[in-house]
């Protein structure tokens, strides 16, 4: 059985920035990191859109928008020490008619009080921005970015490395025991004992909490979000980044415009449940999952509250026409011929057994346990101050 002091369980972004932090932190301790893919950032992180949140749209004072902001600046510091990727070119939030324009205050009055550089502009203003975007009034939110997270999370897998820190691959977790004074954590590259475990298990998150012997809090339901790209000789109608006013009474941003750092503009994502966990095509269907997200109460309540949306977004997935009629909202001169699809991701969504989506970031802590359940975006930009966080915590139950 290998020993270490700190197990983190997930190689993606927010497992990464957490093992780092705690080797900043404590440059004396020993690092495992399990990793159940062949390689890391497989799943959310290697298919996340890029980009750079301000922390406009989270409740003040909420563990969001806190970590946000301050994983932010960190992130910023972190790209330009060692030379990842990045760029600060703003983004608008595009109120398409009047009706929504109460709502576009409140969301700047949300920007205002987390202390967020935006103004509401008008649609003179908006065209100087983006001169394809339709709209009566927006919100520019200038200090909003995009950045190539894989290759952040690369280097901070290799400044693990360097530091003597260990990676193990193909090590999907199975079983965690805590005991009074170790944590024992077995997996299919062998058992690992260490003082503390880390679960940032993403899409899993809730089964590792399981296989600790805990009952989670709310449980993980995956939602497929289908994006489509611009073709080249469609580029120029969108120069940055251009997104809807959201409903507040659904957690997704809705279909918006993207453009990446490493090139391209993405648009979407329609959100649909996925019949997988890691169902990232519409024939995908791991019967074992979806019997789960079906035979679960928190789904049951989640699909009838919201059940005209659920279909309208499944209609949408099914129409490409559908799904351009709701992109020629922000941007009316876009045409089906102009876009083409690319691979989908899932948001790994944690909903409570009432039905209630779990918004703000959550965690499962005992003395020798941190389970991160509920981690969506704004994770990625959020990932160092999260890792601090965690950090933290581990830090208060170290003799």
């Amino acid at each position: 059985m290998t020993s270490t002091d700190v197990i983190f369980v997930g190689g993606g972004i927010v497992g990464l920035s957490a093992a780092f932090r705690f080797s900043d932190r404590h440059p004396g301790k020993k690092i495992i990191l399990l990793e159940k893919e062949k390689e890391i950032c497989l799943h959310q992180t290697g298919r996340n859109s890029g980009v750079m949140h301000s922390g406009i749209y989270y409740k003040p004072g909420s563990l969001k928008a806190r970590t946000c902001r301050t994983g932010k600046a960190q992130l910023e510091a972190f790209c330009k020490g060692h030379g990842i990727k990045f760029e600060l070119c703003g983004k608008v939030i595009v109120a398409v008619d009047s009706s929504q324009e109460d709502r576009l205050k409140n969301i700047y009055q949300r920007g205002v009080d987390n202390g967020i550089s935006c103004e509401i502009i008008d649609k003179e203003r908006l065209r100087e921005l983006e001169p394809y975007s339709a709209g009566v009034k927006a919100i520019h939110v200038p200090e909003t970015g995009i950045v190539d997270y894989v290759g952040m999370c690369q280097s901070l897998a290799s400044i693990l490395k360097q530091r003597g820190h260990e990676i193990i691959c193909e090590a999907k977790v199975v079983g965690v025991t805590e005991r009074e004074n170790e944590v024992v954590v077995e997996s299919t590259k062998g058992a690992f004992t260490s003082s503390f475990m880390v679960n940032c298990a993403g899409l899993h998150s809730d089964r590792v909490v399981k296989s600790s012997g805990q009952t989670p809090a709310a449980k993980i339901v995956p939602f497929r979000g289908e994006y489509f790209e611009l073709k080249p000789e469609a580029h120029k109608l969108c120069k940055n980044l251009i997104y809807p006013v959201p409903d507040p009474s659904f957690p997704f941003l809705g279909v918006h415009f993207t453009r990446m750092v490493l090139g391209g503009v993405e648009c979407g994502p329609n959100a649909v449940l996925a019949m997988a966990r890691e169902g990232y095509r519409k024939t995908d269907i791991n019967f074992g999952d979806l019997l789960e997200t079906l035979g679960y109460s928190g789904f049951r309540h989640l699909a009838a509250k919201h059940f005209k949306m659920g279909l309208q977004e499944m209609l949408r997935s099914a129409s490409k026409s559908m799904f351009v009629r709701s992109l020629q909202q922000l941007i009316p001169e876009i045409q089906s011929k102009d876009i083409v699809p690319v691979p989908s991701g899932i948001r790994a969504q944690a909903v409570a057994p009432d039905g209630s989506l779990v918004d703000d970031f959550s965690f499962n802590e005992t003395d020798r346990l941190v389970h991160v359940v509920n981690a969506p975006s704004p994770a990625a930009t959020a990932s160092l101050a999260i890792g601090d966080h965690i950090v933290d915590h581990l830090e208060a139950h170290m003799s």
